[in-house]
């Protein structure tokens, strides 16, 4: 008699499921842990990017801990795909991948967004600053205290680079590449050739804000009248999927003729591509720039 043959089959399930587990597990370490391998070279640079896109907003997690978590999301996956036959596992792995990426570049956005907020205020602010203090950089650190974050920890930053040794000039363009806000590239440009070629530059910041404060009404118009053909695209994105999944529960094997033929697989690949090329289009119209 088989010595196996009263033990339970489900036992030899999940031993199977956690073997491949850890042997998936073992193989990317490895792979992971060779220096010269590919799979170590874009794992450096990924965390490499992450790390540059935390510490532009002064968020201190190392990317490492991001990493893990992501690679530990996708062993949990494979092993809910391989034991309990999870439904659309792929999917889950594409959303395990992307999602950390685009939650942080989401992150990005808003806190850009807060700091072209702000500009209007800082710039007054300095501006009258400038009025009683000759020396920009002692204007910077009294309009420091009347700042909020996010834009009072760029400026504080840029005054600690200035007091051990980088001039303005510098800190301002760190401050610029740190952010990538056209805005505040426009502000921080208006400082610099000011204090450069001379000139009344309070007067000079008054009216960049100014130029900055009927940039952002402008804007403000345009996604108002985008607004409602940015709702068509996403119904345009949307609706051939909606109208497929429909017809097919109503009348099942309703599409199967185009999966008969080559002439079937042209029909779809030409519809697919219109579509495509109608999002595109719709998307181009829509993306008006200031």
């Amino acid at each position: 008699m088989n010595a196996f043959s009263g033990v339970n089959p489900e036992v030899f399930k999940w031993l199977g499921v956690f073997l491949i587990v850890v042997g998936v597990f073992i193989g990317t370490w490895s792979l992971a842990a060779d220096p010269q391998s590919m799979v170590r070279r874009y794992w450096v640079r990924y965390l490499a990017h992450l790390d540059r896109k935390l510490r532009s907003m002064f968020i201190w997690t190392p990317a490492k801990y991001i990493a893990w978590g992501q690679l530990a999301a996708a062993f949990l996956v494979i092993a809910g795909a391989v034991g309990i036959d999870l439904p659309l596992w792929y999917a889950w792995l594409v959303l395990v991948a992307v999602s950390p990426y685009y939650y942080i570049e989401r992150m990005r956005r808003k806190r850009v967004e807060m700091i072209e907020e702000q500009l209007d205020g800082f710039l007054v602010g300095l501006a009258n600053a400038l009025k009683a203090i000759p020396s920009i950089s002692s204007a910077f650190v009294s309009v420091q205290a009347i700042l909020r974050a996010p834009l009072r920890d760029e400026v504080e930053l840029a005054i600690k680079e200035m007091r051990v040794g980088s001039t303005l000039e510098q800190a301002l363009l760190n401050m610029a590449g740190r952010v990538g806000s056209r805005q505040l590239d426009s502000a921080l440009s208006a400082i610099v050739i000011g204090r450069q070629i001379g000139g009344n530059l309070p007067t000079i910041l008054e009216t960049t804000a100014g130029t900055l404060r009927e940039m952002a009404r402008l804007e403000g118009v345009v996604k108002t009248k985008t607004a409602e053909g940015k709702a068509q695209l996403w119904v345009l994105a949307i609706f051939p999927f909606l109208m497929i999944l429909a017809l097919d529960m109503l009348n099942p094997g309703y599409f199967l003729p185009l999966e008969a033929s080559v002439v079937g697989y042209i029909i779809a690949f030409f519809a697919g591509g219109f579509w495509l090329a109608s999002l595109l289009v719709a998307r181009k119209v829509l993306s008006v720039d200031i």
